[in-house]
């Protein structure tokens, strides 16, 4: 009787051994191999999606008239910039030295504020003056002395006038708030530049 009751008890042992066994073999293979391993390729194919649907710096929510405005701005912003560097070098009067300086100072200062909000907004703005801009600046070079003064204070009252108008309709109209207010902020000192000009220009007659 004993013998058989421990025959029984030895093959129950066995049979929960294999069966263990068994178990441990298929977590392995679910739990090493399976969840952990998945994991990591799960994620990548996330991963991927996400690049090939979301465009490079992500994409710009400005309207075309806001665009439209901005890289006349910028376009504006670096000319003047380039002209009154000109001017500190090539002019012979005082005053449109001067001016020159603080087309620089002033329009440099602009030029980065126009930037952040530009990278703000996911929006490339050109990194060098239009064609127009740049026929303009090739035509002052050729100028020198009481020739140039004339030719940049001109240059510099016609397109203030322009750009005042673009700023106050940016001001009113621009659908973005911060392109908004950085128009309205910008028009005191673009007409302030205006008048500096005018007085200028009319004293070199």
């Amino acid at each position: 009787m004993k013998a058989r009751i421990y025959s029984s008890l030895a093959a129950l042992a066995m049979a929960a051994l294999v069966a263990c066994q068994g178990t441990s073999t298929d977590t392995d293979n679910t739990d090493s191999t399976g969840a952990i391993n998945a994991a990591p390729d799960s994620a990548m194919g996330m991963g991927d999606q996400q690049s090939a649907d979301q465009p490079t710096g992500g994409a710009s929510t400005l309207d075309e008239k806001t665009s439209t405005f901005m890289n006349k701005a910028a376009d504006a912003g670096m000319h003047e910039v380039e002209a009154g560097q000109l001017a500190q070098q090539k002019a012979s009067n005082p005053r449109v030295k001067a001016f020159g300086q603080m087309m620089v100072n002033d329009h440099s200062k602009a030029n980065d504020e126009l930037k952040s909000i530009a990278a703000q907004k996911n929006f490339q703005l050109p990194n060098s003056t239009s064609p127009k801009h740049q026929d303009h600046k090739n035509d002052l070079t050729n100028k020198s002395g009481a020739d140039f003064d004339k030719a940049y204070m001109k240059m510099m009252v016609d397109g203030h006038k322009d750009v005042i108008d673009q700023f106050e309709k940016a001001s009113k109209d621009a659908t973005d708030p911060d392109v908004k207010n950085f128009a309205a902020q910008k028009l005191p000192t673009l007409k302030m530049h205006l008048d500096s000009a005018q007085a200028i220009q009319k004293a070199l007659k």
